[in-house]
């Protein structure tokens, strides 16, 4: 676990001097939710604030040399616990929480914090949050319990509410853009990468080698969706096992730049007065637009729920191709 990670991304610091300061002064919440799209590094977070709470320096804190860091840094504090998604699971499961439980219920090893942190947290299922919500209720002295989930969570109101939220959000583009260009190397423009991240500069960074390559094949798709000359599910297949998540997402910000221009065109750019535009037309336009957008962000949203993506995207592509035609 490298924890010192948390310190090169600038737009932690204000939540890490929050949560310093917080541990100064021996308040530290017992329960965190943090809420953050992929890319803003709640992970490496997670990792710091752990390390914050199980650090043995006497002065700042993580040291990242202490005898504790040294076991985070090995991952194998014996305090440390970490809940996640096993592999090709599709929800956290209620064994995962219970060993969860039963760990933190031991004392402390080293004698101080014991720290208990669910990544996903929006994967945890009916059982799994029920099972959880005791801890969250009457956690044992000395715990930190930390949730990562995204901010679309699907997470019940009963353990949401025992939690303080900590939501994480895109820096400024500047800071975004110095941040990649000092990380990567490259003077190059980032526009397209943090756009498609949606201004998320991690995952802008993991994204850029085949931004270009998934703009023009996006592109093509819907040129050929609009011309009828492609295979509605054929296409939603070919999506589904290529990047679904972020095609919607690029789908979503092609819709609203193009909300944008036919916006843009019922106004004179020279006197900023109306075109004369038939409003009947414009509306009926735009309308079909935000139908489409509805559905782009609905597919998104309930992508996790275990319903069937390829009939869903079939049915968004099938149902916007009128718009897409306009």
């Amino acid at each position: 676990m490298d924890f010192l990670n948390a310190d090169s991304l600038p737009w932690l610091r204000c939540a890490q001097q929050r949560l310093r300061t917080a541990h100064a002064a021996r308040r530290l919440p017992h329960s965190l939710l943090l809420l953050a799209a992929p890319g803003l590094g709640a992970g490496q977070l997670a990792n710091w604030i752990t390390a914050l709470a199980l650090c043995e320096s006497k002065s700042q804190r993580p040291c990242g040399a202490c005898a504790s860091c040294q076991l985070l840094r090995a991952d194998s504090h014996p305090d440390s616990h970490v809940v996640r998604l096993e592999d090709d699971a599709q929800q956290i499961k209620i064994d995962q929480i219970r060993e969860l439980i039963e760990s933190l219920a031991l004392k402390s090893y080293r004698g101080g914090f014991k720290v208990g942190v669910i990544e996903g947290a929006e994967s945890l299922n009916a059982s799994s949050a029920n099972a959880f919500l005791k801890t969250l209720e009457e956690p044992t002295a000395d715990t930190v319990l930390i949730m990562v989930a995204r901010p679309n969570h699907r997470l019940p109101a009963t353990v949401a509410s025992r939690c303080l939220r900590l939501t994480l959000r895109p820096p400024p583009p500047h800071v975004a853009v110095a941040w990649l260009q000092a990380n990567s190397g490259s003077t190059q423009a980032w526009d397209a990468a943090l756009s498609l991240a949606g201004g998320a500069p991690l995952l802008a960074l993991e994204l850029d080698a085949g931004v270009a390559a998934l703009e023009a094949d996006m592109r093509s798709s819907l040129k050929a969706l609009a011309d009828d000359a492609v295979d509605v599910t054929l296409l939603a297949e070919r999506w589904i096992k290529s990047n679904p998540g972020l095609r919607i997402t690029w789908l979503e910000n092609w819709i609203t730049r193009r909300v944008h221009d036919w916006i843009d065109a019922g106004t004179s750019g020279q006197t900023a007065e109306p075109v004369g535009l038939p409003a009947a037309l414009l509306k009926a336009k735009i309308r079909a637009l935000f139908k489409l957008l509805d559905a782009a962000r609905d597919l998104k949203r309930l992508a996790s729920t275990g319903m069937n993506q390829q009939l869903a995207l079939e049915a968004l592509l099938l149902g916007g191709r009128s718009a897409l035609k306009n």
